[in-house]
């Protein structure tokens, strides 16, 4: 699938990542994971910053744990990530730019709903906070078993609940946790933040800077709901 073809395609649902894609909360998970360090008197590795993009928190603490060489601490550092973070959007709920126009366009036209790795209570609290919750039809986050992306569950019940083919949906996503588990269960891909080198651009099947982009917008008004 082509940037081309996807702009010449119109949707029967789409479904959101939450963070660092309808909420500017990616920010606050890198603080949160700095304090963390901090708190337990450890230093970050090298690089941990795009190892831990987009995985579920306990996901996170574990490998705080591995890569500090701290096994016993997996859970106390999951519990204290999750709870710095958890106060830092309480501060400071800020959307990501675009996100708020194109939800609100597209819910006029389609089912939408909400994928992500987050605690439920989470998710809808920044998604009200922000005045989008409404706006979706449905919310699905990891946990009871469904598993965390890069697994496809978030993704695959949330088309189902669409009442939607997997590959009339589209996803928007991102990290590249979130492209796969997207594309594994069977939706197209629209990749939110530069598009990389190499293979990884594959993980995507159109990039965008943001969701305010003009070419992103125009299709919007163009092929959602047509």
């Amino acid at each position: 699938m082509t940037a081309r073809n996807i702009l010449s395609w119109s949707p029967s649902a789409i479904v959101f990542d939450c963070d660092g894609t309808l909420m500017d909360t990616e920010r606050h998970w890198q603080e949160a994971r700095n304090i963390t360090f901090r708190v337990f008197g450890l230093k970050p590795p090298a690089g941990f910053a795009d190892r831990a993009k987009g995985i579920h928190y306990t996901e996170c603490g574990a490998l705080m744990a591995e890569e500090t060489g701290k096994p016993d601490l997996v859970d106390d550092l999951a519990d204290t990530l999750l709870t710095t973070f958890t106060a830092l959007v309480d501060q400071d709920p800020v959307t990501m730019p675009g996100a708020a126009a194109l939800v609100r366009l597209a819910a006029r036209h389609l089912p939408l709903a909400v994928a992500s790795n987050c605690p439920r209570e989470m998710v809808e609290s920044c998604l009200d906070r922000a005045g989008l919750l409404s706006s979706f039809s449905h919310v699905v986050v990891a946990g009871e078993g469904v598993r965390p992306k890069p697994e496809p569950d978030v993704y695959s019940m949330a088309v189902r609940l669409c009442d939607v083919p997997p590959e009339e949906a589209l996803a928007v996503e991102d990290s590249f946790t979130g492209m796969d588990s997207a594309r594994r269960a069977g939706l197209r891909v629209i990749g939110l933040g530069p598009c990389p080198p190499g293979p990884d651009a594959e993980r995507a099947d159109l990039w965008v800077a943001s969701l305010a982009d003009r070419e992103l917008m125009w299709w919007a008004r163009s092929r959602i709901g047509a």
